[in-house]
């Protein structure tokens, strides 16, 4: 759910004759108020698309030293067996966004871009490796596609 009453002051939403929505401002614009019609367009234009065809995230699960095993549990994705420790890691999943694993595949699917995005972001950096030499652990999930449709 969005909310765009920070800017409605000075814009207006309606839809046209032709079923599109509109976003016009009120008054000479200046450059921000020009640039906030043209978020507030694609923050529609992502819902319209959520509603209709859904997003999906591909992340792809990479290891050459210790083999890790994620598994989805409630709210959460966890990592075990990352680069050999003993602790799992957990990365949140956000609002109704569903994630499954196939193999050495995490798909991320959901109708809000930004929650999906968002989960994918969290499983990627719950993964990052410190301490250690990024040249030679190239350990870890990382999104390799982004796609329209679920």
């Amino acid at each position: 759910r969005k909310d765009f009453s920070h800017a409605m002051g000075q814009l207006t939403i309606r839809k046209n004759s032709d079923n599109k929505v509109v976003v016009e401002v009120i008054g000479k614009p200046r450059r921000n108020k020009r640039a906030l019609v043209g978020t507030i367009v694609a923050h529609i234009n992502n819902m319209i698309i959520g509603v209709t065809k859904g997003f999906t995230y591909r992340l792809k699960i990479v290891y050459s030293h210790f083999p890790m095993t994620v598994k989805v549990k409630g709210n959460y994705v966890i990592i075990e067996n990352f680069i050999g420790e003993r602790a799992p890691r957990y990365a949140k999943i956000l609002g109704n966004v569903k994630v499954t694993v196939e193999q050495d595949d995490i798909v991320v699917k959901g109708i809000d871009i930004e929650e999906v995005g968002q989960t994918a972001a969290n499983i990627e950096n719950a993964t990052k490796v410190t301490s250690r030499d990024p040249r030679v652990f190239l350990d870890g999930i990382f999104i390799y596609h982004k796609e329209v449709g679920m």
